[in-house]
């Protein structure tokens, strides 16, 4: 009978037929098979050559559904690509990690050698300082933990568990009954202790990690593949294919990536896809239950959207996969496909969004911040600002630009440092390290001998120490929860500061607020002067790897003259930071060209954007409605980023640099940056006096400048008062005392001053608005916070009003629509793959306020008067109707510029709302305003609005709140 069978197997062979499927009916199958593997273990001649062969079904994923502006202009698609997968085709023994491990390095290294990168979407990642840390927080933390240790859900994470650095996260995992990544303490000796990690760099350790967890996910589902890179470039396909038989499990299959034109306009509407999480595992699937769908729609191993539209429209986009059978080998090579069913591709969606219109608000915006930022800027090392002051008359020394190229990641310090450094480089980094070494001995000295109490150092030393303390604060070193901030001690540092950090730090040593097991000292038992002793080594240790406290020194450098402003500007030129013209180079080298001026010329020709300094300005955003159906036809947040980096799998030296970017690119300011409305929610407070009859049209209440029937006595923005006001030009003059009084007569009603029923009826007020919920819009919102405190200054826009820029632009479109609150939407229809439309969005009307016409019209000429008293906006041939609100919200920061518009006047058909963090004034706002108002009308021609440098503001700015 085996000869039989042997003989049966030459002829397979010889006939070079693919498929081993020996189909017996009988006992035989297996013996069979167990002879096989006998034979091979014998090395029979004829089977040397032989290969095992398995059936197994596989799945063909769907081509996601492109995404449109309304004009069906492409804003995200799909690109063909190489991806390179890896099956865990290893055989079960002692082995199995090494062989595993070597294999999945090799593999990485094939990658890299060619320029291509392996997918780093753990969710761990390594920060500037070379440390690992988490990229996700609270709740989304927890479920990534409780995937980690095998939990099912949260509250079954142990203490311990829940407490893990990132470090013992990854240690766990590569421990020796885990994926085995690291080696042993004597190299190969398995009776020494595995240290996880040893062996490899950080990068690589997060690397294979990364691959085999994600290879962990899938192990309960055989012959499913692990993505390892995505994208790879032809010559890394040909390496790979070259060594296959060195790579068991590893395949190149065809694949797509997901592209987005003109990313950065875009990032925060688009969102951008990535492998799905175990919590989104669970929400998508029961999602297409209950439309229909199977359990197991979505696997493991899916791409899904991540934010935006892409998250929203998930199962819309992403179509229904498609299967085939296959035989593949021993090491999960295909040898021939037996079956296929074609996967359907997913629809397409047009959003209400213009994309032309975007790019160019998003242009006009950075031109504004520039012209804005480069208009404070003064010739200085500080700003000393006058006795009486305002937050408007802040300045921007021309020394926190210089350093602001080293605070924001412009220029790259760890250059300074390389073997490749230029001359510039090369002195500047012989400065720093004894400037570093200096300000070391100075710490040391004040801790063992000069005992300063805070509040007497120089400034640059109660920067460092405060700092110090922080950092003790964040690593558990000072253990901030066994500390007692009622302990006069604690006090005397961190309020009075009349003691000094020496002091402090000796007296947490003496009440057991250090966590001395951080400390490694070498005896348990040590007494206080010993863990003194080790605490200064630790502090010296943590400054000296954190790179947010390094780039203190170079602020320092610079103020003390130890570094010039000439020399940061000859850095940027050495490391190609930013595009300089030669003949500014020159001049600068020559000293033809100050270095204040140098820069400036970089900001006024945008060579450095308001982003990349990450001053006050550096953000905006824009939303702009058709007010008649609540499309949103413009959302613009600055700065964007490029999704195209975080798509498909996260691009991990991009996602570094941005998530420390002091300008939070990621943020969307437009949809979850809140702050107080200013005067703009004065047409709140007008709509609740007149409907609740504590006012009527022809009513004048007198401003003498300070309101006194409550104390404090807050005061009107025009200090001498503006004398009788109706409704319409108290919001013309946006006349703070006007609605100050509204506020508190709409509190008074009981005859006795009510704060709690005035709030109420201001509430019941802005919820006719939509300010109370969410606008609608599909993307991630942030909720809004109506005032729950002092009704008179509520009325104007402070209390604790907090609301979104999208919120406020639903605000608007309600007044200038004269009534009709639409819920906003960025969906415009969907279609198929072929142009069918299968569904069309109609405009969703959340409520209607019922207000006489002569309300509005009251409303609407007072905000038409507030443009027409702007002198910048004299001459647009289209009439405007707005309203302008500058909200402070600290005096050492500039307030916040806020306006929000409509227009054309008599029969509105967009709304538009700015806000500029702490832009100065609203003045700054709507003047940005008017050019999009002027390229939405074609008013001027593009070149004219959008010239690519910075927009200088014009004459005309008010200090009305």
């Amino acid at each position: 009978m085996f000869d039989d069978i042997k003989e049966r197997l030459k002829n397979i062979i010889t006939s070079r037929l693919t498929i081993l499927s020996l189909l017996f009916m009988t006992f035989g199958v297996i013996l069979v098979y167990r002879c096989f593997k006998l034979q091979i273990v014998n090395g029979e001649e004829y089977l040397n050559d032989f290969i095992l062969q398995t059936e197994k079904i596989r799945d063909i994923s769907s081509t996601r559904g492109n995404i449109y502006d309304r004009n069906g202009n492409l804003l995200a698609y799909n690109e063909l690509a190489y991806s390179v997968k890896i099956e865990d085709v290893f055989e079960s023994n002692r082995k199995k990690n090494a062989n595993m491990n070597a294999t999945i390095y090799k593999l990485i290294k094939m990658i890299e050698k060619n320029g291509d990168s392996v997918i780093t979407d753990f969710k761990i990642v390594i920060n500037e300082d070379g440390d690992f840390v988490y990229s996700v927080s609270g709740t989304s933390l927890y479920r990534f933990l409780a995937d980690v240790y095998g939990h099912k859900t949260i509250d079954e994470l142990e203490d311990d568990e829940k407490t893990a650095t990132p470090t013992e996260l990854m240690e766990f995992l590569s421990r020796a009954k885990g994926f085995a990544i690291g080696d042993y303490e004597v190299e190969g000796n398995s009776k020494t202790d595995f240290i996880p990690g040893k062996g490899y760099s950080k990068e690589d350790w997060l690397k294979m990690v990364t691959i085999r967890y994600a290879m962990n996910l899938t192990s309960y589902r055989k012959y499913i593949g692990t993505t390892v890179a995505n994208n790879v470039s032809e010559k890394t396909v040909a390496v790979i294919m070259e060594n296959c038989n060195e790579l068991p499990g590893v395949t190149i299959v065809e694949d797509t990536i997901r592209r987005y034109v003109d990313s950065k306009y875009f990032a925060h509407v688009l969102g951008y896809t990535g492998k799905i999480s175990s919590d989104e595992l669970s929400e998508l699937n029961a999602k297409v239950v209950e439309e229909g769908g199977t359990a197991d729609t979505y696997t493991i191993n899916d791409v899904v959207g991540k934010g935006g539209i892409e998250a929203y429209m998930e199962t819309v986009l992403q179509g229904s996969k498609g299967s085939e059978k296959v035989i593949v080998d021993n090491t999960g090579k295909v040898i021939t496909i037996l079956e296929k069913k074609e996967s359907k591709a997913g629809s397409d969606v047009y959003l209400t969004i213009d994309k032309d219109l975007t790019i160019a608000v998003y242009n006009i915006m950075e031109q504004k911040l520039a012209g804005l930022v480069s208009s404070k800027i003064i010739n200085a090392k500080e700003y000393k600002p006058a006795e009486n002051a305002s937050s408007a008359d802040i300045k921007i020394p021309i020394y926190d630009v210089y350093f602001a190229m080293i605070n924001n990641n412009v220029l790259d310090v760890k250059h300074f440092s390389s073997p490749l450094a230029m001359e510039t480089e090369q002195e500047v980094y012989t400065a720093f390290l004894e400037y570093r070494q200096e300000v070391y001995d100075n710490l040391l000295k004040e801790l063992n001998e000069k005992n300063t109490p805070y509040k007497k150092l120089k400034k640059e030393y109660q920067v460092y120490q405060s700092n110090i303390v922080s950092l003790l604060n964040k690593n558990g070193i000072i253990m901030t929860e066994a500390v007692d901030t009622s302990d006069a001690t604690y006090i005397a540092w961190a309020k009075d500061e009349v003691i000094s950090m020496g002091e402090y730090l000796k007296y947490c040593i003496s009440q057991n607020w250090i966590d001395v097991s951080k400390l490694e000292l070498d005896d348990k038992y040590s007494d206080s002067t010993q863990i003194y002793e080790k605490l200064q080594e630790c502090i010296i240790s943590t400054i000296d790897k954190n790179t947010e406290f390094q780039k203190r020194f170079y602020k320092y450098m610079l103020l003390n003259d130890v570094m010039s402003g000439k020399q940061i500007c000859m850095l940027l030129c050495e490391q190609n930071a930013v595009e300089v013209s030669l003949q500014d180079e020159e001049n600068l080298y020559k000293n033809k060209l100050s270095a204040y001026q140098f820069m400036k010329n970089r900001i006024d020709n945008l060579d450095i954007t308001p982003a990349q300094l990450a001053l006050d300005p550096c953000n905006a955003s824009v939303v702009i409605t058709d007010v008649n159906n609540g499309n949103v036809l413009a959302l613009v947040s600055y700065p964007g980023y490029d999704n195209n980096k975080m798509a498909n799998s996260v691009d991990a030296k991009y996602y570094a640099k941005i998530s420390v970017d002091k300008s939070n690119p990621q943020y969307n300011f437009a949809t979850q940056y809140k702050a107080a409305p200013g005067s703009t929610y004065k047409m709140v407070t007008a709509t609740a006096g007149l409907m609740e009859g504590i006012v009527n049209l022809r009513q004048k209440i007198n401003c003498i400048g300070t309101f006194t029937s409550i104390v404090p006595s807050p005061r009107c923005w025009r200090v001498s008062g503006h004398g009788n006001e109706n409704v319409t030009t108290a919001i013309r003059d946006s006349c703070n005392y006007f609605f100050y009084d509204l506020g508190y007569m709409l509190s008074t009603r009981s005859g006795v001053y009510n704060e709690k029923s005035g709030l109420e009826t201001l509430s019941k007020y802005a919820d006719l608005f939509g300010l109370t919920e969410k606008s609608g819009i599909q993307i991630t919102e942030a909720s809004p916070d109506v005032s729950k405190e002092d009704p008179v200054r509520s009325a104007i826009g402070q209390g604790s009003n907090s609301f979104t820029n999208v919120g406020l632009a639903r605000y608007v479109s309600t007044i200038a629509n004269g009534g009709t609150c639409y819920n906003l939407t960025l969906l415009d229809k969907i279609s198929n793959s072929q142009g069918d439309i299968l569904k069309q969005y109609e405009p969703e009307i959340r409520n209607q306020i019922e207000l006489p016409k002569e309300y509005w019209d009251a409303m609407h000429l007072g905000m038409r008067q507030v443009v027409q008293n702007k002198t910048y906006f004299e001459g647009l041939a289209v009439d405007v109707a707005g309203k302008t609100g500058t909200a402070e919200q600290t005096k050492s920061r500039p307030s916040h510029a806020l306006f929000v518009c409509y227009a054309p006047y008599e029969e509105p058909e967009i709304s538009v709302t700015t806000r500029i963090p702490f832009g100065y004034s609203s003045d700054y706002a709507a003047q940005a305003t008017r050019d999009i108002i002027k390229y939405y009308y074609g008013l001027a021609e593009e070149e004219e609005l959008i010239t690519g440098t910075a927009d200088t503001p014009d004459a005309g700015i008010s200090n009305e709140m």
